[in-house]
């Protein structure tokens, strides 16, 4: 993947719904990456597009690691563009175990303070965190 595609800031220019085919920014950063990217060029000649509307993502979480989690993209139809993303992770998996150590964090009770810690998270440090 070229440079520009991965600079902050560029899938917003592709808003307000990049499946529009007269959508005027869409257009213009396509002709921008084709003039400073023939990688860009070559697959966009290609039209190897396809719409992912589930799938598996590695995510790596500063906390608990490497995630890999199931996705599904739900279009929201009173909202032209708008879609919500649901992650979930396999039963029995090292995924769903890392996922269980911080909802374990927060189902804790203080017990000095009698307090319940929901209103009051403190995860412990990252290994090799300053303390």
């Amino acid at each position: 993947m070229c440079t520009p595609c991965l600079q902050p800031g560029t899938g917003r220019r592709l808003r307000p719904d990049p499946r529009d085919p007269h959508n005027r920014a869409l257009t213009e950063l396509v002709g921008e990456l084709s003039t400073q990217s023939g990688l860009f060029r070559t697959r966009w000649a290609a039209h190897d597009v396809l719409l992912h509307h589930g799938g598996v993502k590695q995510i790596h979480h500063p906390v608990v690691g490497e995630l890999t989690l199931g996705y599904d993209a739900l279009e929201l139809p009173a909202d032209t563009g708008l879609t919500i993303m649901a992650y979930s992770a396999e039963p029995a998996t090292p995924t769903r175990d890392a996922l269980d150590l911080p909802a374990s964090w927060a189902a804790t009770v203080d017990r000095d303070s009698g307090s319940d810690s929901r209103t009051h998270p403190a995860p412990p440090p990252r290994p090799g965190a300053p303390a």
